[in-house]
């Protein structure tokens, strides 16, 4: 039986100290002296928030399909155990070997949010390798990031050797046997470092140097090392049904975020909302196959025992089987003990007539993201949603037996005004009048329940809001004030709820994704000073940020509320993500003028992605 880094006295005083023991179902065991690369996977995060991310898991089964290769996981110790392995010096250690995270060769760590910066410090920290990509030496890890958060890896370059931008089942292959003959070679770490930056996809940060205008804004970023690319273009599989997937995936002890099997059915959008990263970045859209995806379901659910199965993709209902693939699993397996969850539909007739199917109607809300509350604004923002759909789709779900409607809008987007403000209140109020419309009051299973949140919005490098000013923290709140002000005034007001997410880390969110390399002494200062876990708000305290801003000189309006001109140079224009930056100028400029552009499926837009030769872009060539 292996020995664990933590005592059984450390174990009893924390909480779920199942977090840190590894040995979980399909765990992968392999004896550390007969490989040639050890790789710790890190999600930086607490453990139910990692084990919930299907793109670790990927990784985590690939890399491990490598004789040659090792690869365990580390996640961010919750605050209780942080504290314990600072007191009594315990270096932070992988879950599968128990084995401190110093010995290894890679330290791989996945960036799916802004809001997790601290905890990657924190892992580097209880690791004892330096935080600094400079001051790390031969016997020290190579640490390597992935995730969307690379689109705009400049606040985290002092922190990295390297990035991987994209997609990961491409080039990792490729960088192993380079690390495996660079050592044979008895190469230094800058030898491994430049032949990584010759590989496609790879970023290494200290290969490149920018210069800035007497404004702040950027004059030039260009390689200052010859093995350096000027672009970086992003990695992409272009066949989903010949790229890695997992077989047996690892089950939890405790129950996690997302406790059930997940079947990734495509990648990609084909919508082009124009604040959204994912639906640029991820372009273009990409199928698996119907007989892939049974394979997978069969598989992944006798490996594992979950009692649920669920679709993944950023919108299920573009699928082109998937009517095939719901049949399919409700003819397999729902009855047989396994619940299927399907998100990311668009509530139609056949959305509906699923749900119906597979869920307890009575227990579950129906949810829609109309993001805006007016029509002007869903043009504006390339929604391609209209109130009529909206209220038809309500009206379907209240017939079906649903009461509970959850909505999704946003506040501070581009040219919004008081009247879509507004909207979001008048919107919500016609949701529930169509439930009392629609409902004969003797079949009413209780009064309706109308639930709208609003998030505030962030403009994300890669889509066309790249250049909007984003909103002050008090402006943010005036706008929620507004909103709420509106519901109260609603006829139907005890049906309705609104709540809003908090102004403060949104700003901060706003600074982390548009930064340059200057936000990294931001970050450095908050997390020496105890900002951690912030994406937590019981953990999160801004004072610790504003105090970390004002120490380093640097101005929050810079990133967030000033305006950019067309021609500006962001610190992300080196990677090329498939999107151009034409595409997303013009786009920018359809924005203003409120004009709609049609879906992928419906006419190519040009938005550069077709290079990539695959998914919609290949099926439309013609």
């Amino acid at each position: 039986m292996k020995k664990l880094a933590l005592s059984d006295e450390i174990l009893l005083s924390i909480d779920k100290p199942a977090r840190y023991i590894g040995g979980e179902i399909n765990e992968v065991v392999k004896d550390p002296k007969h490989v040639d690369i050890r790789f710790a996977m890190c999600f930086p995060d607490v453990y139910e928030i990692g084990m919930s991310h299907l793109g670790m898991q990927i990784l985590y089964s690939m890399f491990n399909s490598r004789d040659d290769v090792y690869c365990e996981r580390v996640f961010s110790p919750w605050t209780d155990l942080d504290k314990v392995m600072r007191e009594k010096d315990i270096p932070l250690f992988s879950l599968e070997s128990q084995d401190p995270i110093k010995k290894f060769d890679f330290l791989g760590i996945t960036i799916q949010y802004e809001m997790c910066y601290t905890n990657i410090l924190q892992v580097l920290d209880l690791s004892h390798i330096p935080l600094h990509a400079a001051d790390r030496g031969e016997e020290d890890p190579i640490v390597i990031g992935g995730g969307p958060c690379t689109y705009n890896p400049e606040p985290l370059a002092d922190f990295f050797d390297m990035f991987y931008i994209g997609e990961g089942e491409t080039v990792y292959d490729r960088l192993f046997d380079c690390y495996k003959e660079n050592k044979k070679q008895g190469g230094s770490r800058k030898d491994f470092l430049e032949k990584a930056a010759e590989l496609p996809g790879i970023y290494v940060p200290s290969f490149y140097e920018t210069v800035y205008h007497e404004d702040g804004t950027i004059q030039s970023f260009s390689p200052v090392n010859s093995h350096a690319k000027p672009t970086v273009t992003k990695e992409l599989v272009v066949s989903m049904d010949d790229a890695p997937y997992i077989e047996k995936p690892l089950v939890p002890f405790i129950k996690v975020t997302q406790d059930r099997v997940v079947l990734e059915i495509m990648r990609g959008c084909i919508r082009g909302c124009r604040f959204c990263q994912a639906g640029c970045v991820y372009r273009p859209l990409r199928e698996r196959s119907l007989d892939k995806l049974k394979e997978y379901a069969y598989k992944m659910l006798k490996s594992t025992g979950h009692e649920e199965i669920s679709l993944s993709s950023l919108s299920s209902s573009d699928y082109t089987d998937l009517e095939g693939i719901v049949n399919f699993l409700i003819e397999e397996f729902h009855g047989k003990g396994v619940n299927i969850s399907l998100p990311s539909l668009r509530i139609d007739a056949f959305s509906l007539d699923v749900m119906s199917k597979i869920q307890d109607v009575k227990k579950s809300s129906l949810t829609f993201a109309p993001e805006a509350g007016s029509q002007r604004l869903r043009d504006v923002i390339n929604k391609g949603l209209t109130e009529e759909v909206i209220l038809k789709g309500a009206a379907e779900a209240f017939h079906g037996g649903w009461n509970r409607v959850k909505l999704y809008f946003m506040l501070g987007l581009p040219t919004e005004t008081v009247e879509d403000m507004e909207g979001i209140a008048l919107l919500s109020e016609k949701v529930a009048e169509t439930y009392y419309d629609e409902i004969p009051k003797e079949e009413r299973h209780g009064r309706v329940q109308v639930v709208a949140s609003s998030s505030f919005f962030v403009p994300k490098p890669f889509t066309p809001f790249q250049w909007a000013r984003m909103c002050t923290k008090e402006e943010f709140l005036e706008r929620a004030a507004i909103v709420k002000q509106k519901f109260k005034e609603m006829k139907n007001y005890k049906s309705l709820k609104y709540n809003w997410h908090e102004a403060d880390l949104t700003v901060l969110e706003g600074v982390l994704a548009r930064g340059d390399r200057k936000v990294g002494a931001v970050i450095e200062t908050a997390y020496k000073n105890g900002a951690l876990y912030d994406s937590w708000s019981e953990s999160f305290r801004n004072e610790i940020w504003m105090d970390a801003f004002e120490r380093c000189g640097v101005s929050i309006d810079f990133y967030t509320t000033r305006t950019r001109s067309l021609d500006e140079i962001f610190p992300w224009d080196f990677i090329d993500a498939g999107v151009s930056k034409d595409f997303l100028k013009r786009e920018w400029l359809e924005a203003s003028a409120e004009r709609v552009t049609p879906n992928c499926r419906q006419k190519c837009s040009a938005c550069g992605a077709r290079k990539f030769g695959g998914g919609v872009c290949f099926e439309n060539k013609n």
